[in-house]
């Protein structure tokens, strides 16, 4: 029984991950990302995926900042954050967001403030989208590992049982 919700829980990921990849949200650079996974570092991913939303969380309240400013004409310190979050995005495989940071520095390299708050809404939009999918995508992955490892004693004492009903071969 076991197995079973294993298995589920690897269909489970596997279906939320042909999901991302289907609407675009996930490109095949975050695959590359998993390979890097092993049993040395099992938390590769999420580790260098929470990075990616520390920083990123920082330039969003960077972009937003500079948008707040009524009197705002520095479109080259936009054009430098969108272009680390371009950046760090494209090294994760946040496909999605990385395209609306292409959309958002077209508009802040025309000086459209108009342009730019739309792309900022849509950027947020899709930043809280990724976030959530990503936390319920390692979530699962938590269940399946901890699935994986437990022995719950009744499993343990037909094990146990089995052992002890083999004849001996002399």
């Amino acid at each position: 029984m076991l197995g079973l919700s294993v298995e589920r829980l690897r269909a489970d990921m596997n279906r939320l991950l042909a999901l991302l990849f289907h609407q675009g949200v996930l490109d095949e650079q975050f695959l590359q990302l998993q390979q890097l996974q092993d049993e040395s570092s099992p938390n590769f991913v999420s580790e260098v995926v929470n990075i990616y939303f520390h920083e990123s969380e920082k330039l969003l309240r960077n972009l937003r900042a500079l948008l707040v400013d009524k009197e705002f004409s520095d479109y080259k310190k936009m054009g430098t954050h969108l272009n680390q979050f371009m950046g760090s995005s494209s090294s994760i495989g946040a496909q999605r967001i990385r395209n609306v940071c292409v959309a958002f520095r077209a508009a802040s390299d025309q000086n459209n403030r108009p342009g730019c708050i739309r792309a900022l809404e849509l950027l947020e939009y899709e930043y809280c989208y990724l976030k959530n999918k990503l936390h319920e995508l390692f979530q699962i992955e938590q269940q399946r590992i901890l699935a994986a490892t437990v022995r719950y004693p009744m499993q343990q004492q037909h094990h146990q049982q089995q052992q002890h009903q083999q004849p001996n071969n002399p």
